[in-house]
């Protein structure tokens, strides 16, 4: 079976505006400018996008995940109209403080490991984009080549980048 490529990607600060807090509420989640055009270039060039987020902020209970899912529903629909799409939103719900540590938040790498078991992805093909080095490491444990940009820099900036 041939193996996929793939684009992981960071949320707060690389999907949505980063705002120094957690988003807690949909009114608050505002896509990165010039985001959906660059995904759809990434896309049109076989690769899949994914996204690969911490939310501590369900463990704090700042917000459910009711509203994390509309937050993602809402980007998904933007990006459907630039012909893209997510083929899967990863998220971990654990923070240290509050249920203890987890393989799956980053810089643990158990989010990209489900993801490339699940759609057969080559990591020697996918980059992560992230503007936290908990990012990079995280894709650096398991062969993804890591990104690191400034938050809510337009990745349209990387783009020479990725292959």
């Amino acid at each position: 079976m041939k193996k996929k490529k793939a684009i992981f990607l960071d949320r707060d600060g690389v999907v949505n505006q980063e705002i120094g807090d957690y988003i807690c509420k949909l009114e608050d989640f505002t896509i990165v400018p010039g985001l959906c055009e660059s995904l759809k270039k990434l896309s049109d060039k076989g690769y899949l996008l994914i996204v690969i987020t911490n939310q501590g902020g369900l463990a704090k209970k700042l917000y459910s995940e009711e509203t994390l899912n509309a937050m993602h529903q809402f980007f998904a629909d933007e990006l459907k109209t630039y012909d893209a799409s997510i083929s899967e939103f990863y998220y971990c719900q654990h923070h240290p403080q509050y249920n203890g540590n987890c393989i799956c938040r980053k810089p643990d790498s158990g989010m990209l490991e489900k993801a490339i078991a699940r759609f057969t992805i080559d990591p020697l093909q996918s980059y992560m984009i992230g503007d936290k080095q908990r990012d990079v490491d995280a894709a650096e444990k398991v062969g993804v080549k890591g990104i690191l940009i400034e938050s809510n820099e337009p990745i349209a900036d990387v783009l020479h980048l990725i292959a």
